[in-house]
Formats: C-alpha cells, sequence, structure tokens
C-alpha cells in the first residue's frame, strides 16, 4: 500500500501477520489475523457522538476506522482449538472494495508455522460474516470446502436459525456458505447454552450484540482468558454505554458487559477483542472514576 492509501490508523506493525501471542497456563495462545478491514466510525460507535470517538481512533476522509480481524489459536500439545475465523474469501467483489477486505488468514497461519489441517476444533462466537468468513473456502470453481478439513465446528445454535430468517435488519452480515454446508455434512455442532468444548475450553452466551452470541472462556493453571467477541469488540468498547449501531439490543449489551466486569475484573481475567487490531487482549481495570480501562501485558506476551 502507497503512502497515498495508507490509513491514517495504521502503525509501523499494521501488517504483522501475527497479532500477540501469550501463555495462559498450559496453553499457548496465538493471535492472527485476516487482515484489517474498514467500517464507518458511526456504526462502530452508535450513539456516541463523532467528536468523543475521534478522540480514541482516527478515521480517514470517509469516516471509515481501522478493524482488526482476530483469529486465536489455543494449543496445549494436545488439541489445537481455533476461535473465529475472519472474513474469509466468500465476500462478492462490491463487499470486498467496501470493506477492504484483505483474506489473509491462511498466510496467517502459515506465518506461525500452523496448518489449518491439524486444527482439532473450531469455534464460532457467532455467525456474522465477519466471524466465521473461513470455515470455509471457496473454490475457483465456486465450490464450498470445509478450511479445517479435520476439525469439528461449534456455533450457536439460535445464530444459524436466525440467519435463515434473513430479516431486513442484518440479513447481509449472515452468509449461509460460511456454516450452512458444515451443518448439513454433520461436521458443525449446534450449541443452546453454557457447554464444555474440550478440556478447559467452554463457551457462555452473552447476549445483546446478537440474542445467541457466545463468548469463548480458556481456564487453565488456575488463570482465566475470555474471547468476549463483539460484546466488547475493541478496547475503545470497555465503556458500558459505547456500544454499536450494529448492536441488536443496546440495553441488554450495557447489562451484560456488567455482568462481564463483575468477575472479569476481580478476578484479572485475560481479555480477547475480535476487531482491535493493535491490542486484541489485555486486563481489565477500573480507573480512578470507576469506569473500566485496559492494562496492557508487555511483560506476559514476549512481543
Amino acid at each position: 500500500m502507497s503512502e497515498a492509501t495508507k490509513h491514517p490508523a495504521e502503525r509501523a506493525n499494521t501488517h504483522e501477520l501475527i497479532r500477540g501471542r501469550v501463555t495462559l497456563g498450559e496453553f499457548e495462545i496465538t493471535v492472527l489475523t485476516d487482515g484489517y478491514f474498514l467500517l464507518d466510525g458511526g456504526v462502530m460507535f452508535g450513539v456516541v457522538p463523532r467528536p468523543m470517538w475521534m478522540k480514541r481512533v482516527t478515521p480517514d476522509v470517509d469516516n471509515h476506522i481501522l478493524m482488526g480481524s482476530n483469529t486465536l489459536v489455543v494449543r496445549d500439545g494436545k488439541r489445537t482449538v481455533v476461535i473465529d475465523t475472519g472474513l474469509g474469501n466468500k465476500l462478492d467483489a462490491r463487499k470486498r472494495a467496501i470493506y477492504g477486505a484483505q483474506q489473509m488468514l491462511p498466510s496467517s497461519f502459515a506465518a506461525a508455522g500452523i496448518s489449518m489441517n491439524e486444527v482439532d476444533v473450531v469455534i464460532n462466537s457467532h455467525l456474522h460474516f465477519d466471524h466465521c468468513g473461513w470455515n470455509t473456502i471457496a473454490g475457483e470453481d465456486g465450490t464450498i470446502a470445509p478450511a479445517f478439513p479435520n476439525a469439528r465446528y461449534y456455533a450457536p445454535r439460535g445464530e444459524a436459525e436466525h440467519g435463515r430468517l434473513q430479516l431486513e435488519r442484518d440479513r447481509s452480515i449472515y452468509l449461509g456458505a460460511n456454516y450452512e454446508p458444515l451443518i448439513a455434512g454433520g461436521q458443525m455442532t449446534l450449541l443452546d447454552g453454557m457447554e464444555t468444548i474440550a478440556p478447559g475450553i467452554s463457551v457462555e452466551p452473552y447476549p445483546g450484540h446478537t440474542e445467541h452470541m457466545m463468548s469463548v472462556c480458556i481456564d487453565s493453571g488456575g488463570q482465566r482468558g475470555c474471547f468476549i467477541s463483539d460484546l466488547i469488540p475493541t478496547t475503545d468498547h470497555l465503556d458500558l454505554s459505547w456500544g454499536m449501531a450494529l448492536d441488536l439490543d443496546p440495553l441488554t449489551v450495557i447489562e451484560q458487559r456488567k455482568r462481564f466486569y463483575a468477575r472479569a475484573i476481580p478476578e484479572q481475567w485475560l481479555v480477547f477483542f475480535p476487531h482491535d487490531h493493535h491490542t486484541p487482549f489485555c486486563r481489565v481495570e477500573l480507573d480512578e472514576r470507576g469506569k473500566p480501562k485496559m492494562r496492557k501485558l508487555e511483560a506476559e506476551t514476549g512481543i
């Protein structure tokens, strides 16, 4: 990308494929990227006035802000678990141009030395296209195949059912090719609530952004990490009321954030964010006014 077309929010490490690494108990967690993409700042911050959110993020001339597309790879030497799979390669040319989709997740796996064939489990927090895009791969002839052929996939049942409704409010966000072939082929298991997926890996519903969205929790050695998904998409959304225009139920988002912080802050959970390209994880603490803020982990990441 030339300097003329460079997004104003880019940094020196913006194009690194491995966004972070951290150890939690017996688990090694690697954050990979499908490349950044662009969304309207007003969409990402909803009712928050532009002069306020611009103090935290820098838009380009078209009001687009730089969004991460983070995939977690969790390994303990026994299995490899993937959490969310980016935008994928099935968007049409118009949507690719709108979002600036970069389709980089396979390259990120290669950069990390991880084969997509060795993945045992794939978990989708919800089924918006930017969280499950690389569940499947579209071939040049239009055929759809699993991107992780040896994996068992998991997603919320309510998400699949909602996506099939194709409601005017959000039908463009659900792309059946990302999950319907896996359901039909018996490779995807649909979940109804709190469940343990593998030793140390569990899911818990956190509705609001969608009715059935789940967090993914990672527990080992008395420590907990939580991929909170779009309940808190970036570290710029830690405030209780800083939600997105895309949230189906903004009031529930606030209540669910309160529920999350009630445990995550005193128990010092490691919090993973789906769309923060530069700070994909941190711990959360309260500032002097009692508001949530991030605490970076340079000493823990090894990067």
